[in-house]
């Protein structure tokens, strides 16, 4: 096969900035790199080139979903749940709901075709699909990709695999299978794990705050994902004991968020089973002394990872003992930013996802222009 120089990036959103993040490592690393996004999400990441579909995420799309799509695919909880079929796989649930998705799809293309047309559509060397989707349920694009020899990489990040599954036709296509998710190589066979990618230089520890008074942050996209209650519970009962001040960091744009984020002294990300998230690698490149559940295996294949590894009956206790000792949560500070750049920086985790291609194809290695590969 030929050699990777031109990469496409096709994603539902540019959910978390990871998209974005990802074409930016491979510019640096020498590669031709562009993003399409359907549609913008709604926390103000930077996007390339979005198409703004209609019917993506608004109050009639989730109004029919909740009619017409099987419940199981609605319910986002903490709780890992091991499919009877795995992958597990989407189809539509009901007619009604084949005859939507074909519907929104058919308005669709008056944007999708003249935009592939645009960006050189089938002139890519290699196609990535973030959360395993391309413009058409159907798979189309990728049968035609495949047709013409083009390697597929399907990189997962959350619910995508977990609530809707696969996209049978164009799983069958992917030539490489990653996900950024811990828990999700239990519903996968032919998953590999790859770390989070971070742009570290973005980030910026404060000093230790002098302040008397402790601040603990959380920040859920999603409350009945992370254990938001049991977190705000936890932290509320310890305000009777400590001089505490409580940053709930809900519904902000992302930059309001990030600030207010980088003044904590504690975050607690989640008490979930689905282990950690871009938050807590923010805060820990923010210098943060970070708490979160772990997914089962985490700890055991990466023993030096730097979090307070916390659960719903332990978070209190644990917390309780970081606020007691501000020399242990000056070591996590320390511990945490060197963990964050020497796993999740975001060329590294490129250069990972190309070396487990690297069995299908022959990505070169591009030089950057400090001379560097």
């Amino acid at each position: 096969m030929p050699s990777i120089r031109r990469i496409l990036h096709l994603a539902p959103f540019n959910t978390s900035g990871v998209p974005i993040t990802l074409v930016r490592a491979e510019r640096e690393l020498g590669f031709d790199s562009r993003l399409i996004t359907l549609g913008r999400d709604p926390r103000h990441y930077e996007e390339d080139i979005c198409l703004d579909l209609p019917f993506l995420d608004f109050a009639g799309t989730r109004w029919a979903k909740k009619l017409f799509s099987h419940p199981d695919r609605l319910q986002v909880t903490n709780r890992q749940k091991i499919p009877l079929q795995l992958p597990p796989a989407w189809t539509p649930h009901s007619r009604m709901e084949n005859w939507l998705v074909k519907f929104r799809e058919t308005l669709w293309q008056k944007k999708i075709v003249p935009a592939m047309a645009a960006v050189d559509f089938w002139n890519f060397d290699l196609y990535q699909l973030e959360g395993g989707l391309e413009f058409y349920r159907d798979g189309r694009v990728v049968r035609e990709l495949k047709g013409r020899g083009k390697p597929i990489i399907c990189l997962y990040t959350g619910s995508d695999l977990r609530t809707r599954g696969v996209i049978p036709e164009i799983d069958q296509n992917a030539d490489l299978n990653v996900t950024l998710e811990f828990d999700h190589l239990t519903l996968h066979p032919r998953l590999q794990h790859v770390f989070f990618p971070l742009d570290i230089r973005r980030f910026t520890p404060a000093p230790p705050r002098q302040d008397h008074r402790l601040v603990i942050g959380h920040a859920p996209t999603n409350r009945a994902a992370k254990g938001s209650d049991i977190i705000i519970a936890a932290v509320q009962n310890l305000m009777q004991e400590f001089p505490i001040d409580f940053e709930l960091i809900e519904g902000l744009p992302y930059q309001e968020a990030l600030r207010r984020k980088a003044h904590c002294d504690i975050f607690i990300d989640q008490v979930s089973e689905l282990g950690y998230g871009l938050n807590a690698l923010e805060a820990l490149a923010l210098g943060i002394c970070t708490c979160t559940a772990l997914v089962a295996g985490f700890a055991e294949k990466y023993p030096d990872h730097p979090f307070v590894e916390v659960n719903a009956e332990n978070l209190r206790e644990k917390l309780a003992r970081l606020c007691r000792h501000p020399e242990e949560r000056a070591r996590r500070r320390r511990e945490g930013r060197e963990w964050v750049e020497k796993m999740h920086e975001a060329r590294q985790v490129v250069r990972r996802i190309h070396e487990l291609l690297g069995d299908q194809v022959r990505v070169e290695k591009r030089k950057t222009p400090n001379g560097n590969s």
